[in-house]
């Protein structure tokens, strides 16, 4: 089944219009305008690109308990075609479950960034041709310099310890699917697949590469803990993927695993870089941290042998809660915290990398912040704080990195959250650019209206996703983001735009520099890492 929606700027302003939330906006702040950022300044509107339910007749009854939100999108991941830049695909969650993964996956495709078409991509048993599976998560999608598109989807059962990461190719910008196969399965459980990721070899035709995190975890009679990042590949365009191996070995570090795996690629070079959260817990319980911090491997010879990790920054982040009720585990939220988002400029090979961290804030609540290398990988700089409103909390940083060396960073915050309101939680999105070594002086602008975040599906926190999107074609930067609707049938939605980095408007009169936020506060909060995050 597929929906189609054309978003034009008049009809995507008038999607974007959602209801103002009690509290959300301050004076100047428009919260019926789609096309009103914060500061009274227009901008091009975000589209909705997920209008329809593929699986809106799949029968759930056999698939297990839990709270179903239907028609709710999640965790959306995009890519675009090298070869077309206009040709566009995003996959996200589908109908969205409280107790891990949603219905499906869903795919939106478009071939001039204004007309959508959503399907359902074959990872479940309620899309046509899919695997008999009864759950999908973790979608992500990577195209090759040929235009073969690669998926990427966690697929499991609720009631059974059946789990699986699944793979697809498409040749037709996302039109259809093929040679769908399950790259590792397990029926123990004992052992979880989690937080999946692909990414196409920009420089062979073919070749693109699996990655996740497999977490090995007995509780009797002596508690063992282990997860090491996997990696499957394929070089005959995903008809077959060699078979499944460690990569990143955790085990000599115990009770140690990985999470959030990604692969960029240096297209000077063909150098590959996997970046990961490394968390080290007390014992095999995996109750009690002891560590964590960003790391990274890398490969001269297309992911064949990989180095020893080097680390890359200290993960500060702390729990995501509604600032105004952080005891109040019903507003607790969930979003980026511990997964690194990472891109490599394609011009001189600097590697970035954007993660929530709370070194600015002493600890106290997540800002987005920033390392770079220039030397692939060997040293890191320090952290710097990116965002704009530094009295807020931020979360969920997505990075991309233009031909020209603009650097885009897109991001959620609570600016508009006031002292006392404690019936809605006001958040926007927000995108920020800087040109090459020009991260201390970014400039930023509203991309979402004000929408409320408590009105998200509940699935260990109000979730829109544990990651975003933001990819860009060489002219223009594009984001891919969700918001939440107050509509119990209908809780959340994703929406795309497109941007020149010349139209980002200035910072805010009086907003602090980055680099007058370099000085990092010491942490003394305690850390709470979620080691599975399906």
């Amino acid at each position: 089944m597929q929906f189609r929606t054309r978003a034009s700027l008049a009809t995507a302003a008038a999607a974007l219009v959602l209801a103002a939330v009690a509290g959300g906006a301050p004076a100047g702040a428009s919260t019926t305008d789609g096309n009103t950022d914060g500061a009274g300044a227009t901008h091009p509107p975000l589209a909705l690109i997920s209008p329809g339910d593929p699986y809106a007749t799949c029968d759930l009854t056999a698939d297990g308990p839990g709270t179903n939100y239907p028609s709710a999108e999640d965790e959306p991941f995009a890519a675009s075609n090298p070869l077309d830049p206009a040709d566009t695909i995003t996959i996200y969650q589908q109908d969205r479950w409280s107790n891990g993964g949603a219905r499906g996956l869903s795919s939106s495709y478009t071939t001039d960034g204004v007309h959508f078409t959503q399907t359902a991509l074959p990872f479940t048993h309620c899309a046509p041709g899919g695997l008999a599976y009864q759950r999908a998560s973790d979608g992500w999608v990577s195209f090759g310099p040929d235009g073969t598109a690669y998926a990427s989807a966690l697929v499991f059962d609720a009631t059974t310890p059946r789990g699986a990461v699944a793979a697809a190719t498409s040749t037709d910008g996302g039109r259809s699917w093929q040679h769908v196969a399950e790259l590792i399965s397990d029926n123990d459980p004992a052992i979880t697949d989690d937080k999946n990721a692909v990414t196409a070899d920009p420089v062979h035709p073919g070749v693109a590469y699996q990655v996740w995190d497999r977490v090995d975890q007995v509780t009797s009679p002596a508690p063992y803990f282990d997860g090491p990042g996997y990696i499957s590949v394929t070089r005959d365009h995903g008809r077959t993927w060699s078979p499944a191996k460690p990569f990143v070995v955790t085990s000599t570090t115990p009770n140690t695993q990985t999470i959030g795996n990604q692969i960029v690629v240096d297209p000077r070079t063909d150098t590959l870089y996997d970046f990961f959260d490394s968390i080290t817990f007390t014992d095999g319980t995996a109750t009690t941290v002891s560590d964590v911090h960003f790391g990274m491997v890398t490969s001269t010879d297309q992911g064949r042998t990989w180095s020893q990790p080097v680390r890359v920054a200290a993960d500060t982040s702390v729990p995501e809660v509604d600032p105004n009720a952080p005891a109040d585990a019903t507003k607790s939220l969930r979003a980026g915290a511990g997964l690194p988002s990472v891109a490599v400029d394609p011009q001189t090979g600097e590697l970035y990398l954007a993660y929530e961290g709370s070194e600015f804030t002493g600890g106290q609540y997540d800002a987005v912040q920033l390392v770079h290398s220039t030397d692939g990988g060997r040293t890191w700089s320090g952290p710097t704080r990116i965002n704009q409103a530094p009295g807020a909390p931020a979360f969920t940083p997505s990075i991309t990195v233009t031909a020209n060396g603009t650097v885009a960073v897109s991001y959620y915050d609570l600016r508009y959250l006031t002292a006392g309101n404690t019936t809605t939680l006001p958040t926007a999105a927000w995108l920020l650019s800087f040109p090459r070594g020009g991260e201390d002086s970014p400039v930023e602008r509203q991309i979402s209206p004000v929408f409320d975040w408590l009105q998200a599906p509940f699935a260990g926190g109000h979730f829109l996703g544990d990651y975003q999107s933001l990819i860009n074609d060489g002219r223009q930067i594009r984001p891919v983001m969700v918001t939440a609707n107050a509509e119990p049938l209908n809780a959340t939605d994703v929406y795309s735009g497109r941007f020149q980095p010349g139209t980002l408007r200035s910072p805010a009169a009086g907003a602090p520099s980055a680099q007058a936020a370099r000085a990092a506060a010491p942490v003394a909060a305690p850390r709470a890492v979620q080691h599975l995050r399906r």
